[in-house]
C-alpha cells in the first residue's frame, strides 16, 4: 500500500510527465509476469517518478552526463548519509532501462560497492528488556514473534491467523521475498504467547490488525512500536526492526544451528549472504583433536 508521499510523487508524475501512465502499466505488467515481489515494482516506480519529475521527462530522454550528476548529488547529500537514496535511484533505473530495452544505458549507470559493515544485533539481556518494555500485550507478541522466526517486516504483517500451525509447530511464510515460501519452526514459548494474544485481542484474519477493518498492521507502525520499545528499555545501540532478524540468525548459529539450515530459514537465496553472521556469532572454539578420538570415545573413557 503506497504512503502518502509516495501516491503524491508517482500522481505528480502521472500527471506531469508524458507517457509515464504507459511506463508505470508496462512495468507492472513485468512484474506480474514475472511474479516478482509487489513491494519492489513500488520502490522501483517511486525513484523512476523522482528522476522523471526532476528532469521532467522519461529516463530515456535524459542524458548519460545528466543522469551521472544528478546521482552524484545524491550520492554525497547531506540529508542521505547511507546513500540510500543513490544506491535505491540507480537499481530503480536498472529495472527501468532493461524492461524499456535498453540494456547498454543500464551497463553505463554506477557500480554499487556492498557494504562491509556487519550487522548490529541484540544480545540476550537486550532482548529481555525490550520484550518487557511495550504496555500492551499485541505488541510484546508482536516484536517477539519477529524474534522468535528471523521475520521480515513485510513478512509479519503479511500473516494470517491460518498460518500458525500450534499442532505442527510451524510458522508458513508466503510469497516473500523472492517469492518464495517457507516453513520456520514456532517456539513453544512463542505459541503460548500467541493463545494468550488470541484470548484477549480476537484477530481477524490477519495475525495483526491494522487500525482500518480488514487491513493488516503496517511497516510504518511496526517501526514505531520497536522505536517505543527501543526507548523505554533504555538500549542505546543504533537499531531496527530489521535488528530482531540479524539476532535471530546469530544466536542460532551460537547455539550450534548449522549454517545451511540457518540460510534455509532466513529464506536467503545465497549463503554468502547468511556467511555474514559467522563474523559476529560467538562460538566456543574447540580444542585441536583427531575426529578417531570422537569415533570411539568410549574406548578412551575404558582407558
Amino acid at each position: 500500500m503506497k504512503t502518502a508521499k509516495e501516491f503524491t510523487v508517482i500522481g505528480r508524475a502521472m500527471a506531469t510527465i508524458a507517457g509515464f501512465d504507459r511506463v508505470y502499466r508496462t512495468l507492472e505488467q513485468q512484474v506480474v509476469l514475472r511474479g516478482q515481489a509487489k513491494s519492489t515494482f513500488e520502490n522501483y516506480i517511486h525513484r523512476i517518478a523522482q528522476v522523471s519529475l526532476h528532469f521532467n521527462r522519461l529516463p530515456e530522454e535524459v542524458s548519460t552526463e545528466e543522469l551521472n550528476e544528478f546521482l552524484a548529488s545524491l550520492a554525497v547529500s547531506a540529508v542521505s548519509p547511507s546513500r540510500s537514496a543513490f544506491k535505491h535511484s540507480v537499481y530503480g533505473l536498472r529495472y527501468y532501462y532493461r524492461y524499456v530495452g535498453l540494456p547498454d544505458r543500464a551497463i553505463k549507470l554506477p557500480s554499487l560497492k556492498k557494504d562491509a559493515k556487519l550487522p548490529t544485533i541484540f544480545n540476550k539481556s537486550e532482548l529481555r528488556l525490550l520484550f518487557k518494555a511495550p504496555t500492551l500485550l499485541k505488541h510484546r507478541v508482536l516484536l517477539m514473534l519477529i524474534y522468535s522466526a528471523g521475520l521480515r517486516s513485510s513478512e509479519v504483517i503479511n500473516l494470517k491467523i491460518s498460518d500458525i500451525d500450534f499442532e505442527r509447530c510451524s510458522i508458513h511464510i508466503r510469497r516473500s521475498k523472492y517469492n518464495k515460501d517457507r516453513l520456520v519452526p514456532l517456539s513453544e514459548y512463542m505459541a503460548h504467547g500467541l493463545k494468550q494474544y488470541f484470548t484477549l485481542e480476537r484477530p481477524l484474519t490477519w495475525l495483526f490488525n491494522g487500525k482500518t477493518l480488514g487491513m493488516p498492521y503496517s511497516s510504518k507502525a511496526i517501526s514505531w512500536v520497536m522505536r517505543e520499545a527501543v526507548k523505554t528499555a533504555g538500549i542505546a545501540k543504533d537499531v531496527t526492526v530489521h535488528t530482531l532478524r540479524h539476532s535471530y540468525a546469530t544466536h542460532l548459529i551460537e547455539d550450534g544451528l548449522n549454517i545451511v539450515t540457518v540460510k534455509d530459514l532466513l529464506g536467503h537465496s545465497k549463503i554468502e549472504t547468511t556467511m555474514i553472521y559467522l563474523h559476529i556469532a560467538q562460538c566456543p572454539l574447540v580444542k585441536a583433536h583427531s575426529p578417531l578420538d570422537t569415533l570411539y570415545p568410549q574406548a578412551l573413557i575404558r582407558k
